[in-house]
Order: C-alpha cells, then sequence, then structure tokens
C-alpha cells in the first residue's frame, strides 16, 4: 500500500502520513489556531502541542488511543514533572512507549512531540 499524506502545512512536510496501518505524526508545537505560539509555561505548551497531536491524529481517522509511541523534545529537563502531568491526562490508560530529550528546539518554544499510532486499515 502506498504512503498516504493528510493535512496541510506552512512548511515542507505533512502533518500526519499513513504507511501501511501505521500513522506518523510529525513534530507538533506550542501553535494555536491563530498561527502563534501560545503564551504561557510549559503547562499551557504542553497541552497545546497535545490538542495538536490530537487534531493531526484526526487526519488519518486516529484518536490517542492509537498512538503506540511518542518522542517528545523539551528545552529544559527541569520542566519534565509539569510536563508528565499534563502528558498523563491525555494517555490516562496503557501510555504508549515514549521517549524524551532535552533539547534546543528550531524555535522560541518550550516542547515538540512526535507520535506513532497503529490503526489497521
Amino acid at each position: 500500500m502506498p504512503k498516504q499524506c493528510f493535512g496541510k502545512s506552512h512548511v515542507p512536510l505533512s502533518p500526519a502520513v499513513r504507511a501501511g496501518d501505521f500513522v506518523y505524526v510529525s513534530g507538533q508545537v506550542p501553535v494555536g489556531s491563530d498561527g502563534l505560539v501560545v503564551r504561557g509555561g510549559i503547562a499551557e505548551q504542553a497541552e497545546q502541542v497535545l490538542q495538536n497531536v490530537k487534531a493531526a491524529l484526526a487526519l488519518a481517522d486516529c484518536t490517542m488511543d492509537d498512538v503506540v509511541k511518542t518522542t517528545v523534545w523539551l528545552e529544559d529537563a527541569r520542566d519534565f514533572g509539569t510536563f508528565n502531568t499534563v502528558y498523563a491526562k491525555h494517555f490516562p490508560k496503557d501510555p504508549p512507549a515514549r521517549t524524551t530529550v532535552e533539547s534546543r528546539l528550531m524555535i522560541d518554544i518550550k516542547i515538540e512531540v512526535e507520535a506513532v499510532a497503529y490503526r489497521p486499515v
């Protein structure tokens, strides 16, 4: 089965791509529907990022329950505890495998998250 791309972006990437039974969600950043980085700290930015992941998954008819793996980049490792609190609300049961690292990010944000979902076609 060929890959299927979902959604559009202002940069050269697809928000979500299906390859067989897997859906890959590009790294999501804390940008609201107005195109601006959300105000606030890690809690507000993590919430927006996870809402953006959810929206990208929906493009491919997936939900957060379909996520099997996430990768998280935090601008500051000291935000890990607060991030975990927000993250747990989005994955209350059987959370996916996850990698979390501290990293300098491409724009002035505190977090970026990508996801892989499994949903047989």
